[in-house]
């Protein structure tokens, strides 16, 4: 107790240092700028204390006040804030490449060693890490007809092991969370495609790198107060805390990454490209080093990957349930459909989408309800720029609130048109790169789970539509049971003589 009494004074004396350097700043600093519109900050903490539990909400009403553009202060950094389909829009599709900057925060710098395409900043070497990221996803989703059927039976085969997993922890009438299932699920899909292998669900090394996972976003999303407060970093507190775990659980999956990836390097044969990791070796780690990257990009690459197609899916799929588990009449309409369409004979595929227009609307407005992706991960102007008439100038944060784009009146409802409004995946070139696989995914899970089961919440329950903040936005514990509608149909593979893959279903006992 002693020591850290003695070391009180020094603590305070920093404080008050700081505050009075902060508050020299501030003054000057609105004496100098031209700024924006927007609410009063306060020396040292900004707007940090307005932001409250969900950011995006108060940006929201902050808007109806100040505009679709302003300005907010958190700790030592001014950040421009743009909410609303037209600003928004305007800044990310027709000033992409203004907009396309991320800004050098701390936080960032801790993910996947510092080569993640996804928190780097644009430069010419992003550039050709991005096109080698979407070409590769596109060489294993989408090129042709045979990718995309290879692709399909991936998700089918998850979804069918999650069809009974989900009915063996419904036994004799149990409730449960399908949190964890749902994000090894889609986790499987993701490391099918970069490693070539897949892991059981009751993998207890697999099931805790993903639970570690889950906290990711809890600290990499706008209002993380590490980034924006650098002074929080000299002293014992709780947002030091979660940064030190937040470094040390990138490092454990990085190191996670880079192991297989190495394994890749090991018995790599460029004749032979098995998987995602085999393509990017052999473009990132054969190319000329003009362009900047290097071999640890290789890893950077993957794991963007990964994170591009696990926590959207898994997240996207946890709502729906809760929102079956809450609707049961909307539940009964998708099952007629479901039946109507696709008969008890045969699962659900892509070929089935076109058909199943109310089955699709269902998840875009899913995605609109919830805004799951509620305020994108921060952008910076790559130079001066002007959104709605307001000067912005060059290297400025930006937090994009989509929230605000997808609760902007008249509310959205079950209309095929909500698939051009819904915001979930950005837009411009910080785009997701993994948004066309996460939508095949999210159909196919939802499709494949629904025509096997009925899903019903507890009588005692009422399933709660809060949800906890982050990059993305969680349901909160909830729990639901599982009833097998019909025959239990597996997928199982089977070989043409033209020597394309195929699905048989075979009814299980």
């Amino acid at each position: 107790g002693l020591p850290f009494l003695v070391k009180i004074p020094a603590l305070v004396a920093s404080f008050v240092f700081l505050f009075c350097l902060e508050a020299c700043l501030w003054v000057r600093n609105f004496r100098l700028k031209r700024r924006l519109p927007g609410p009063f900050a306060w020396p040292v903490v900004g707007n940090a204390m307005q932001l409250g539990q969900m950011p995006h909400i108060t940006f929201a009403k902050l808007a109806k006040k100040y505009g679709n553009v302003y300005q907010i202060r958190l700790g030592c950094s001014d950040i421009v804030v743009l909410n609303g389909d037209r600003a928004i829009r305007e800044a990310l599709i027709l000033h992409s490449t203004e907009f396309a900057g991320r800004p050098n925060f701390v936080s960032f710098q801790a993910v996947s060693g510092g080569k993640s395409m996804t928190f780097t900043n644009y430069s010419k070497q992003w550039k050709m890490h991005r096109k080698i990221a979407q070409s590769t996803i596109r060489a294993f989703s989408s090129a042709n007809s045979q990718t995309k059927k290879a692709f399909e039976q991936q998700v089918v085969a998850e979804a069918t092991e999650l069809v009974e997993i989900f009915l063996k922890l419904s036994a004799q009438g149990q409730y449960f969370n399908p949190a964890h299932e749902l994000t090894v699920a889609a986790a499987n899909v993701i490391c099918a495609l970069c490693f070539g292998k897949r892991y059981g669900h009751d993998d207890v090394e697999f099931r805790a790198l993903l639970q570690k996972l889950d906290k990711f976003g809890e600290t990499i999303g706008a209002g993380s107060l590490v980034d924006v407060m650098p002074w929080l970093q000299s002293f014992p507190n709780p947002v030091r805390s979660m940064f030190n775990n937040f470094k040390d659980l990138n490092q454990e999956f990085f190191g996670f990454v880079h192991n297989k990836v190495e394994e890749h390097r090991d018995t790599f044969d460029p004749e032979v490209t098995r998987d995602m990791s085999d393509a990017i070796i052999g473009v990132i780690d054969k190319v000329d080093s003009d362009n900047g990257l290097t071999k640890g990009h290789t890893e950077g690459t993957v794991s963007d990957l990964i994170g591009a197609g696990l926590d959207t899916v898994s997240t996207a799929i946890h709502w729906i349930l809760l929102l079956l588990a809450k609707h049961p009449e909307i539940q009964t309409k998708l099952h007629e459909l479901l039946d109507k369409v696709v008969g008890r004979n045969r699962l659900p595929s892509v070929d089935d989408r076109s058909s199943l227009a109310y089955l699709d609307a269902f998840i875009y407005e899913t995605m609109r309800f919830t805004s799951f992706v509620p305020i994108t991960i921060p952008h910076s102007t790559t130079s001066d720029v002007t959104i709605e008439g307001l000067h912005i100038p060059k290297d400025t944060v930006v937090f994009i609130n989509q929230w605000s784009v997808n609760h902007e009146p008249p509310e959205g409802s079950l209309d095929k048109d909500l698939t051009n409004n819904v915001m979930i995946f950005s837009a411009g070139k910080r785009r997701c790169i993994g948004n066309q696989i996460a939508k095949v995914e999210i159909f196919l899970f939802f499709a494949i789970l629904l025509h096997q089961c009925s899903f019903e919440k507890s009588a005692h329950e009422d399933l709660s539509l809060n949800c906890t903040y982050g990059l993305t936005l969680k349901p909160l514990n909830y729990k639901i049971t599982a009833t097998l509608r019909g025959e239990l149909l597996k997928a199982v593979w089977s070989q043409q003589s033209s020597n394309l893959p195929r699905l048989i279903y075979l009814p299980m006992c």
